[in-house]
């Protein structure tokens, strides 16, 4: 081999390793920006306040409207495309059976082995309503055509031990088996609990278990949203500028992981973001907001 030869191999070998290096320093200072999946891509979606990974189905999301629309909540790809539209009875008072649906959460419940929907009608802007409610589903089997059926419904009514609260952030712990809710707008947030289990038409006064204080001004400190991946080990809350995340320990609950200093997580502020959940695996989040045509950001978590 000739030295002209070897010269070009060695500069051919830093070439690679040059490369390699930059696009680790790249992954490593970049890796977090958001990727953008889609958008949503129907008009009915124009007030999206929640969203949840499927159990069941393969790349599917829930979301939902919040106040303004009726007892429904649709099925989408990460792309934002509708494959299913559920209507489910509402027993709230008013025009549309339901006052503000504010989030939603997939989890276990009853029955072993089988997956759940929680739609959490809790909003309550001038914290008035007597209870609050929760809507219990069986998670269906979505086929390859886009459908528009009903689904029935258990429904739980909450009381909280402090009073009608606002509230935006509904979270299931598949561990512990507890539904969470996490109040929106005081100085310190409020964190409560209640079991999965419950009958249908049962009223129960939910468990205060810690209050949160997060900085920042009124109202971009608000919490909107959060989640439990499907594991039970990592959880989200976020505000309208912000998302806060915690690892949860072995042998701790959710709550007493919140009290933690959470860290905090990449996002790019939207328009109204009021929308996040944990991808199936738990290794990303995905965020939406309200609005006609809402871009699906995805963020991968960070590595520790």
């Amino acid at each position: 081999m000739t030295r002209k030869k070897i010269k070009k191999r060695k500069f051919a070998l830093l070439l690679i390793v040059i490369t390699m290096f930059f696009a680790a320093y790249a992954h490593h200072k970049f890796g977090n920006q958001p990727v953008t999946m889609g958008r949503l891509q129907d008009k009915l979606m124009d007030e999206t306040s929640g969203m949840a990974a499927s159990a069941i189905n393969p790349d599917i999301f829930y979301v939902h409207n919040d106040s303004g629309d009726t007892s429904r909540f649709f099925a989408i790809n990460a792309e934002g495309k509708l494959k299913a539209t559920y209507y489910y009875h509402g027993m709230a008072g008013g025009k549309f059976g339901v006052w503000d649906c504010e989030d939603i959460a997939v989890g276990p419940g009853p029955a072993k082995n089988k997956s759940y929907i929680y739609l959490g009608d809790i909003g309550d802007n001038g914290a008035t309503h007597k209870n609050s409610t929760i809507y219990r589903f069986n998670e269906p089997k979505i086929t390859a055509k886009d459908s528009v059926s009903n689904i029935n419904a258990a429904v739980l009514y909450l009381k909280y031990p402090d009073g009608p609260r606002d509230a935006e952030t509904l979270m299931v712990d598949p561990l512990e088996k507890l539904l969470y809710i996490v109040s929106k707008r005081q100085d310190s947030v409020t964190v409560y609990t209640t079991p999965l289990l419950f009958k249908n038409g049962d009223t129960v006064t939910l468990t205060k278990q810690c209050r949160l204080y997060f900085k920042g001004l009124r109202p971009l400190r608000w919490i909107t949203a959060g989640d439990i991946s499907a594991d039970g080990k990592q959880i989200l809350l976020k505000s309208y500028v912000n998302v806060y995340y915690w690892q949860r320990q072995p042998g701790e609950t959710v709550w007493q992981a919140m009290l933690r200093k959470p860290k905090e997580l990449p996002y790019e502020q939207e328009h109204q973001g009021e929308a996040i959940a944990f991808t199936r695996d738990g290794k990303a989040y995905l965020t939406t907001s309200e609005g006609v045509y809402a871009p699906i950001y995805k963020y991968f978590i960070p590595a520790n």
